[in-house]
């Protein structure tokens, strides 16, 4: 046999390295049987014979895949059928898948190394004769092969390779032991065989669920503080008072009554109670802002009547605070003396003394 010209050939199919785009990687191990025919080496002096394998691999990535894998053939010497040849061995195998999507068979190739026994029964003169010797040599092999996807339960292989079986001790081939002509065997192997996945196949990650939509009662579109389930006034504007509804709420803080006696900055009983109902209001709608403003009559000297007003407007600011309200809603003190009189004092009490210019006032600033 001509290994030169063979070896070539095989390391031809080398060139069949074209760009492909791989499929979805499936990373299953999976079990290899395959039967074939074993074109011995002539120079062994064997009949060709059939073969058999058994392996174990997987896909290490989406385009190599790794195989162990055992293999037996049990060959006649063609001078003497009764003398027995028989050979198994054991080897690492690494394929390089071509895979195009869309295609059924995919080229590839295959380069592996392993240890190949040979058990050989040789004529000796001898009562004994035959004699046999057993051996264990390194094995590499080279070749080609084209596969089916996993689309399906089975995957089909087929593959012709090369292997040289580095066995330097045979007595029956040409040459035999004493003159070591022989350094190798190299046997031509075509073979087709199936790939069984083991398991089912991994499903692919399914897309993230599109995050849900917010409902109404996450939403706040006008930012009144009221979610858009409860808003029955939707667009609300900055600076509005706002109740649970959605709705401005006509906030009325009537301090009618919280007036002062003449020259007195002192709370008198019936202005504690509306007070009181103030602050309750206050308390109830957190986001009010009020002015504390204080005011006098039309008596006395302007200096003087701004002094009582700011004392009447910081007798009210005290109240508030110490009774639930925070002194950051409250603007002022504010004292406003008498230039902000209700009523002209001509108009109503002799002289100058009007009691409704003598009072305090929460003016809402939003």
């Amino acid at each position: 046999m001509n290994k030169k010209i063979l070896c070539a050939a095989l390391l031809g199919g080398l060139s069949l390295a074209n760009h492909a785009t791989a499929q979805e990687f499936d990373d299953r191990w999976y079990l290899t049987g395959s039967a074939g025919w074993n074109l011995q080496d002539t120079d062994r002096r064997t009949e060709d014979t059939q073969f058999l394998t058994l392996g174990l691999g997987k896909f290490i990535s989406p385009s190599w895949s790794l195989d162990g894998e055992l293999n037996y053939q049990n060959p006649n010497f063609d001078f003497n059928k009764d003398l027995n040849w028989s050979q198994y061995g054991i080897s690492l195998d690494l394929r390089r898948h071509f895979i195009q999507e869309g295609r059924g068979w995919n080229p590839y190739v295959v380069a592996g190394l392993g240890l190949q026994r040979s058990e050989e029964e040789y004529v000796i003169n001898s009562p004994n004769s035959p004699a046999q010797r057993r051996d264990n040599n390194l094995a590499a092999k080279l070749g080609v092969g084209l596969q089916t996807t996993f689309d399906k339960r089975v995957a089909v292989r087929a593959e012709v390779a090369y292997r040289a079986d580095f066995d330097d001790q045979s007595y029956t081939a040409e040459g035999g032991i004493h003159q070591q002509e022989e350094s190798y065997f190299g046997d031509v192997l075509a073979s087709i065989g199936v790939v069984i996945p083991l398991g089912p196949k991994a499903e692919a990650a399914a897309p993230p669920a599109p995050p849900a939509a917010p409902s109404c009662a996450d939403l706040d579109d006008d930012g009144d503080g009221v979610n858009n389930c409860d808003d029955k006034c939707p667009g609300s504007q900055a600076g509005q008072t706002i109740g649970p509804d959605g709705c401005p709420v006509q906030v009325s803080i009537d301090l009618k009554g919280v007036n002062f006696d003449f020259d007195k900055s002192t709370l008198r009983p019936d202005a504690i109670a509306i007070l009181g109902e103030a602050a309750e209001i206050l308390k109830r709608y957190p986001d009010l802002r009020v002015e504390v403003a204080g005011h006098t009559d039309l008596c006395g000297a302007d200096a003087y009547n701004q002094s009582l007003s700011q004392r009447r407007a910081q007798t009210v600011y005290d109240y508030l605070t110490n009774n639930g309200v925070s002194a950051s809603r409250l603007v002022g003190p504010i004292g406003y003396g008498e230039s902000r009189p209700l009523e002209p004092t001509a108009q109503t009490l002799p002289g100058c003394k009007s009691e409704r210019n003598r009072r305090t006032e929460l003016n809402v600033q939003n």
